[in-house]
């Protein structure tokens, strides 16, 4: 359509003006439909934007709905008669095109918002004047369907702003972490300043840069009158912060897992939604901050990654973070990553023990011991001889527990394990007991969230409820269903040794003064992997650190970085959310007096009893 439309190029630019007939006129073709993929926006729990997932533009801005000092910005550098001439600016147009006739290929620019509208929509960035023509007569025609407002909000959603933000939506949200409906006047100019080139002018990279360009947007602005010279002086004293990492960028291993809850939900998306969650933006982005400032600090000891997820007691997630660095290394290792808990697993070994009798004052020996030809041994080389099960968890004693899972059954303690909300196959061999079944730290998450919530199971989820934009709520989550797992007394006895960890144990680097807090440390063969899982009243955080291809850490230990993260996060969550005791749980059962006095004839039943102790045995250096 190269000669036709050039044709009637020419013909406009010839025209007296650009009047309502000449527009109306059938001579234009058909314009080509806009598409747009749908989208999912997704919010954390207090309304911020933590992500889009879906099309890559936005939906058209509202443009009564900005300041309007923002679209004054893009249309004073851009376009400064926008709102009075047509399509196409003759004047400027006819000198481009005829330079770019005579040179055989278009140099010049000179086009209209509409013009750069056309080519976004419906174009390449080739120069020829074959597009060039074909993108007057397609600006013509958005002309003649559409508003001015109109096209300047399509405009604003779909041009590139850098930094991967298609739209204005998403580059105040990239760059100054805000609604662009909040955007000041200077910040309003940088970003319209990016239109030249968002690579050159990039305020990350280039602030001197961009700085200059946005001087000249603001005198553009005071020139159209969009803004007085008091607010131009005002806007050049202001220093924005621009976040060089986006403030969400944490986030997105969260919006990745939430999308898929999402794509279960609605397989085939035909409209914009927008997805309220679970996650806490501000604790999230705290967390991330910590995790790459602490493996940072361990980095000479190998410490590469890390993963938190922090749950409330109805299992929704308010924090997920998985790994350092989104951006270089999207796998998401705290839903994804199977790694064994080490000495974290402990507590499902010592529950499995309390629900068979025992109590937290049995007595164990530390001591040599084999089991089927396997000989666990401490981190620390001295045996400690006769202690009790609390002690044998506080100080992460190895050959205790080892011998506990083999009294009681580790079949028994993978029950128990599967009834917290593990569902990684557990494997049943003597070293189990130690930690060697692989799972992710949403697993764990899940089932020390059981532990600290009264001995609920719950369900991790991230979204609240999907609405269509502008339009109803589609889904809500259902009232979460959370089964008793685990009765009293074995629970509050269990609680009771995990609190021991902290205050006299492997993770009295957690210990937060003035907060009832319990967990477990947990170290892996060799340094591969180091844990610390707890919780406190209305909150459970697991920490995982290590390296994703498996190689050992430089005696990193569960007490040491992990303990240390997981304090900075529960700090910060327990200034944001509600927290408190850790729940007692539910009252024991009653005896049954009747049986308790006589038994099943007649005779008094006898208590239960310890199961003997292992016999000596060589042991072998195990991890802790």
């Amino acid at each position: 359509m190269a000669l036709p439309a050039l044709l009637a190029a020419f013909q406009i630019l010839g025209a007296q003006g650009l009047d309502a007939d000449l527009l109306a006129g059938p001579s234009l073709p058909q314009l080509p439909a806009i598409t747009r993929q749908p989208q999912a926006v997704f919010l954390d729990r207090n309304g911020e934007v933590i992500g889009v997932r879906g099309g890559r533009y936005g939906p058209p801005e509202e443009i009564d709905r900005l300041p309007a000092y923002v679209p004054a910005a893009f249309v004073a550098i851009e376009d400064r008669r926008f709102w009075d001439h047509g399509a196409v600016d003759p004047v400027g147009m006819a000198r481009a095109l005829f330079a770019d006739i005579a040179s055989g290929r278009a140099k010049q620019g000179a086009s209209t918002i509409t013009q750069q509208l056309a080519r976004n929509l419906f174009l390449t960035d080739q120069r020829t004047v074959s597009r060039k023509a074909t993108e007057i007569v397609y600006a013509l025609e958005l002309e003649r369907t559409y508003s001015k407002k109109q096209i300047l909000g399509l405009y604003l959603s779909r041009v590139y702003f850098g930094e991967g933000a298609y739209g204005i939506e998403a580059a105040a949200q990239r760059y100054f972490a805000r609604p662009a409906r909040r955007l000041t006047v200077r910040q309003a100019a940088m970003l319209a300043a990016l239109m030249k080139s968002p690579t050159e002018y990039d305020p990350i990279e280039h602030p001197d840069r961009s700085a200059e360009r946005t001087a000249l947007v603001l005198d553009a602005m005071v020139e159209n009158g969009a803004i007085t010279p008091g607010q131009r002086a005002r806007a050049l004293a202001e220093t924005p912060h621009v976040y060089h990492v986006a403030r969400q960028d944490d986030a997105q291993y969260f919006v990745d897992w939430a999308d898929g809850q999402v794509n279960r939900l609605f397989p085939r998306l035909t409209r914009d939604i927008i997805v309220r969650t679970t996650l806490d933006l501000p604790l999230e982005a705290t967390a991330g901050a910590d995790a790459r400032a602490m493996a940072s600090a361990y980095h000479r000891a190998g410490v590469e990654q890390a993963a938190v997820v922090s749950l409330d007691p109805d299992g929704r997630v308010r924090a997920m973070i998985g790994g350092l660095d989104y951006a270089t290394a999207p796998y998401n290792r705290a839903v994804l990553a199977h790694r064994q808990p080490g000495s974290s697993w402990k507590p499902f070994v010592y529950l499995t023990a309390l629900e068979s009798g025992l109590t937290p004052d049995t007595p164990e020996v530390d001591q040599p011991v084999t089991i089927d030809g396997w000989s666990p041994a401490d981190y620390e080389p001295e045996f400690l001889g006769p202690i009790t099960l609390q002690v044998a968890l506080a100080k992460s004693i190895n050959t205790v527990a080892a011998a506990v899972a083999d009294q009681v059954g580790r079949d028994k303690v993978a029950a128990a394990a599967h009834s917290l909300g593990i569902v990684s196959p557990i494997n049943l061999d003597p070293a189990m007991a130690l930690g060697t079944t692989a799972v992710t730290p949403l697993e764990m998450a899940i089932a020390y969230d059981a532990l600290g919530d009264g001995g609920h199971r719950v369900e991790a989820f991230g979204v609240e409820e999907v609405q269509e934009t502008g339009g109803p709520v589609i889904w809500r989550h259902p009232a979460p269903v959370e089964p008793q797992v685990v009765q009293n007394p074995p629970l509050s006895e269990l609680v009771g040794m995990m609190r021991t960890v902290l205050t006299e144990g492997t993770g009295t680097g957690a210990a937060i003064p003035g907060h009832d807090l319990a967990g477990k440390t947990g170290t892996t063969s060799d340094y591969k992997d180091a844990w610390f899982c707890g919780f406190t009243g209305g909150l459970t955080t697991v920490v995982w650190m290590g390296r994703d291809d498996d190689r050992p850490m430089v005696r990193v230990v569960g007490g040491s970085a992990p303990a240390g993260l997981w304090k900075e996060v529960m700090e910060e969550a327990m200034r944001r959310l509600p927290t408190g005791p850790i729940p007692e749980g539910p009252p024991p059962p009653a005896p049954d007096l009747t049986v308790a006095a006589t038994g099943p004839a007649g005779a008094a039943a006898p208590p239960a009893g310890p199961a003997p102790a292992p016999s000596p045995t060589p042991a072998a250096p195990p991890p802790r």
